[in-house]
């Protein structure tokens, strides 16, 4: 090979209200919000469809990373399920491609990428705090990934083409080493380079996605980087959103077994009417979250789609909330069940005091 160049994109996704609210933001932090939008390069159908946030690309910073400067590109989306999604590209240019191990968690002379980019998250809510709708107290861990973008066609010394298929199959353990984070490749076992890089998707001869859980390596054509992208910063948004619904779903069932327990702090109504709420809350986060990652006919974006779901489990994570739910409704319905025979009970002791007392007067005017 002659040099790998190409960007390293970082995406990072936080979970930080309810909802947001469906009214368009003018500008954030001093910079015009856009309409996202992006075109499918592969076969697609002809009716595209994709879900377009409003988006706003800030000005670019500069910083010293583990090889010298480095020009930040940030640009910040708002989702209207209540989150953002953050993604920083940095350009780089190697010799190969283990080199690349060293941008996987990227340090600057002055601390660490994820500390800014949380920074940044921040100062985005305080900013949002009037469109966030029951805003988080505290925004919890993001989620992170980070996605090594190689332009294509690759080139020998003598500029001549390799196809990425055969160029993959050849450095697979580089691949995986860089994937894995694992700065030393004879440790690396032949499964493990196998497993980290035995999830990958090529549609022409010179493009190339390899997806692991934790980063990905793309290889394209730069311009057609933001489609595959796009996906995968969906499926990072959807992971890190199935995150905040299990940790809702934890406090809620916690909750409610102690309110259920010898000595309840709250009184079975109120455990009730916040169950009905939860229950109302996340069907409808459930359907808002689906609706940003539909997608449409037998094409190639789908499948990487499918492919980086397998790799995060969202399916695993969607059974695991579909459970917790089920409990709650169960939890609802033996409340509901509860609270009718108490009812029923007080009916039937109403009825009967009204017996007794109609005998009573009944007694009382035969003797007079």
């Amino acid at each position: 090979m002659n040099r790998y160049v190409g960007e390293v994109v970082y995406i990072y996704a936080f979970d930080v209200a309810y909802e947001m609210m469906r009214l368009p933001v003018r500008e954030l932090l001093g910079q015009p919000v856009a309409q996202f939008s992006v075109d499918a390069s592969k076969r697609s159908p002809k009716q595209l469809f994709f879900y377009r946030p409003q988006m706003v690309r800030l000005p670019p910073l500069e910083r010293i990373g583990p090889r010298g400067p480095l020009r930040l590109e940030r640009v910040v989306k708002l989702l209207p399920v209540g989150a953002l999604s953050i993604t920083v590209s940095v350009p780089f240019e190697v010799a190969r491609i283990e080199e690349l191990v060293a941008y996987h968690d990227l340090q600057f002379s002055n601390g660490a990428l994820h500390q800014e980019v949380r920074h940044l998250a921040e100062e985005v809510c305080r900013e949002l705090s009037p469109y966030l709708v029951r805003p988080m107290a505290q925004l919890a861990e993001e989620e992170a990934y980070t996605v090594f973008c190689v332009e294509s066609p690759l080139l020998t010394k003598e500029g001549t083409p390799l196809s990425a298929e055969d160029w993959l199959n050849t450095h697979r353990r580089q691949v995986a080493s860089m994937l894995t984070q694992e700065p030393d490749i004879d440790h690396l076992s032949k499964q493990e380079a196998e497993e980290s890089t035995g999830r990958y998707l090529s549609y022409y001869e010179h493009d190339l996605v390899v997806m692991d859980w934790d980063a990905a390596l793309l290889m394209d054509d730069p311009q057609h980087f933001d489609e595959t992208l796009y996906v995968m910063e969906l499926a990072n948004l959807q992971l890190a959103e199935l995150e905040a619904y299990d940790r809702i779903l934890d406090d809620a069932l916690e909750r409610s077994y102690r309110d259920l327990g010898e000595k309840p702090l709250r009184r079975k109504g109120d455990v009730l009417r916040e169950l009905r709420e939860i229950r109302v809350d996340l069907a409808r986060l459930s359907d808002e979250l689906s609706n940003i990652t539909k997608f449409f006919g037998d094409w190639h974006l789908a499948r990487i789609y499918q492919n980086i779901s397998a790799r995060f489990h969202l399916s695993d994570w969607h059974r695991t909330i579909d459970e917790k739910l089920k409990t709650l409704d169960n939890l609802y319905q033996l409340l509901q069940h509860d609270q009718t025979n108490r009812l029923m009970l007080i009916l039937e002791a109403t009825i009967v005091l009204l017996f007794v007392v109609d005998l009573v007067l009944l007694f009382v005017r035969l003797k007079g």
